[in-house]
């Protein structure tokens, strides 16, 4: 067991006795990451504080409930993903966009570049994350968890509670509808 983690074990037994020291301790480590999880879904910076703050709470209520058969970041991170998505679909109930500010948006992106190889690799970059913007719901979670996060189909069919074929397919079609995206402003 490498020394991180017996650390990080320590630090979760010692919240389990609701040392608030280690709380803030195993904030501090994991909330740069979990926030940019929750970003990348909510896609608004406020309210992915709030969910990621959520999360913490959730995780320390519940931390009694960690098993340890995967890591506590990744067992932290699902929990996030899942509070991101409920919050995120929660919102999208609540609110209706017109169509000016769609293409608000859209027309207000700037980028700007300078005469390096990494402006242009940073413009593509930021072109991809704009067309996923641009997407479905369902395809640009699906597509987040796929190739942001990391997660494989059955993790991502779980997560959005769609069998593993539709989970499969919903990918392979949000990957084309970026595509056909990213040529469409090219």
């Amino acid at each position: 067991m490498s020394h991180k983690k017996e650390n990080t074990d320590v630090l979760l037994q010692l919240c389990l006795q609701g040392k608030p020291s280690a709380q803030l301790e195993i904030y501090n480590r994991y909330y740069k990451a979990m926030y940019n999880t929750s970003v990348r879904i909510v896609k608004d910076s406020a309210e992915a504080e709030d969910v990621m703050q959520e999360s913490f709470l959730n995780a320390f209520t519940k931390l009694h409930t960690f098993k340890a058969e995967v890591t506590f970041g990744a067992w932290l991170k699902r929990i996030v993903i899942n509070n991101s998505i409920h919050h995120y679909r929660k919102q999208q109930k609540k609110k209706e966009v017109g169509l000016n500010d769609v293409l608000f948006k859209v027309e207000d992106n700037n980028v700007v570049v300078s005469n390096h190889d990494h402006a242009l690799t940073e413009l593509k970059a930021q072109k991809v994350m704009d067309g996923m913007k641009l997407l479905k719901d369902n395809y640009r979670v699906s597509l987040t968890l796929h190739l942001i996060e990391g997660y494989d189909y059955e993790e991502i069919s779980e997560i959005m509670n769609i069998s593993n074929a539709n989970c499969r397919t919903t990918i392979s079609r949000a990957k084309q509808s970026l595509r056909n995206k990213l040529t469409m402003t090219e």
